[in-house]
């Protein structure tokens, strides 16, 4: 990869302000907010409206939501604008939020195996990630890596990211392993949950863009 491409990264689940201006620092493209109370990493729309205040730089807000309903994200929008949307729901339930709030929509789709992968997008960015376990008590942020050879090959025609258990250590093989266009971390990120570490940040943005140059 060469040129003035390089891999898109999201942090998600900031709570604090350390790790927000961290983001912005580091040039994260996307920093991330959960609207969703089951996670160590929720934040109310108020207290994410005080972090987005802060500078932004060239980093973009993206808002989590767990099956809500259009007040639930609306309540959100009142209180901080948001640029991105991403939601876990299904294909037409993504496309209606799109439609009614008209912002970018991404869909996280959890999947076991390559037969679980999409073959379409329903909206501008589908988020791969692995199936939570049997027993979580929430569909994402579990820690959990996927099987990165079931995406060896698979060329979407649409834009997607891979997130679960990505880290320093390993962003870097993840983006070599499966030309993803972009990366989302959250925990691989922390020093307690829902605290981000600003150099675990920058050491993961610095290793995502050093994988491009390869």
């Amino acid at each position: 990869m060469s040129g003035d491409y390089h891999t898109g990264v999201k942090i998600c689940g900031l709570t604090e302000e350390a790790g927000f201006d961290a983001c912005v620092d580091n040039g994260a493209d996307w920093i991330g907010f959960v609207f969703f109370d089951r996670s160590p990493r929720f934040v109310t729309p108020q207290h994410a409206a005080r972090l987005a205040s802060r500078p932004l730089g060239q980093s973009r807000t993206v808002g989590l939501f767990v099956h809500p309903t259009d007040e639930d994200i609306a309540r959100v929008l009142d209180h901080t604008p948001l640029d991105v949307i991403q939601i876990y729901a299904s294909d037409e339930r993504a496309r209606q939020v799109a439609e009614v709030f008209g912002l970018p929509v991404w869909l996280s789709f959890p999947v076991s195996g390559r037969e679980d992968l999409p073959q379409s997008c329903p909206v501008q960015r589908m988020l791969i990630e692995p199936r939570p376990p049997e027993n979580a008590t929430r569909p994402g942020g579990n820690a959990q890596k996927l099987d990165w050879s079931m995406l060896e090959g698979w060329n979407p025609p649409f834009p997607w990211m891979l997130a679960g258990g990505l880290g320093v250590h390993n962003v870097a093989e993840a983006i070599r392993l499966t030309g993803v266009p972009a990366v989302d971390v959250s925990s691989g990120v922390e020093r307690a949950p829902g605290i981000k570490d600003p150099a675990l940040i920058a050491s993961f943005v610095r290793n995502a863009r050093m994988a491009d140059k390869i």
